[in-house]
């Protein structure tokens, strides 16, 4: 970011197939950390705005036809680019902690990986789509897409998404190891099996000196949703 859009709070990311875990870790952290005074403003992906729920409908349920994987693509990224303009961005001007359940590494993952796409030119169009707004930390819940797979089904019908054939979630986990290999300074792999309560205390604790360069606020953090 230039340094007249440069952002005064903190931004989050969890990341993670199916099953992982990381919506409730990500509300875990949204709970402690509002409790604490910080402004906390909490986005998922696709969804935040009302586009981008209207484009999470399709992409998760739309059954009639088959969807191009490019075009899949392109509703994915217009869903990030209204989140970030209309919501993020605001809320980081602010001085809040956004904490997003999934970012732009999941169309990296899912897309690039998943539908083959590939990497750098989904990397590329992601950062497109979100004029370059980088997490300052992801958080990647590791979990073989086996154990996945069970987790999602246990809890009832699946989406488009957790319909695919498992050789499609075991791309997508793989390309999510691949991209936080490359990017060890900003990505966290976590092990999903691990108890919830050693997984949430492993992310405070790392997550601690960030946020310790963040002033809490009783009078944001009373606003957040």
């Amino acid at each position: 970011m230039s340094a007249g859009r440069r952002r005064r709070g903190l931004l989050v990311t969890f990341e993670g197939i199916e099953g992982s875990g990381k919506s409730t870790q990500l509300a875990h952290l949204a709970a402690a950390l509002r409790s604490e005074g910080y402004g906390v403003e909490v986005v998922r992906e696709p969804g935040g705005t009302g586009l981008g729920e209207a484009l999470r409908d399709l992409l998760l349920s739309y059954d009639e036809e088959a969807v191009d994987a490019r075009a899949e693509l392109f509703l994915y990224l217009a869903a990030r680019a209204q989140l970030v303009a209309h919501v993020m961005r605001p809320a980081l001007a602010e001085g809040r902690i956004v904490l997003a359940d999934r970012y732009g590494d999941a169309s990296v993952a899912y897309q690039g990986g998943g539908r083959s796409l590939g990497v750098p030119r989904v990397r590329s169009m992601v950062r497109f789509a979100t004029a370059g707004l980088t997490p300052d930390r992801t958080y990647l819940l590791d979990l073989s897409p086996e154990t996945s797979l069970r987790r999602v089904r246990s809890r009832g019908a699946l989406d488009r998404l957790e319909r695919e054939r498992i050789g499609f979630h075991r791309s997508v986990r793989r390309t999510y190891l691949e991209i936080a290999r490359s990017d060890p300074k900003r990505f966290r792999v976590i092990k999903a099996q691990d108890s919830i309560s050693r997984i949430e205390k492993r992310i405070r604790d790392d997550l601690a000196p960030l946020v310790s360069t963040i002033p809490p606020s009783r009078e944001i953090a009373s606003g957040t949703r």
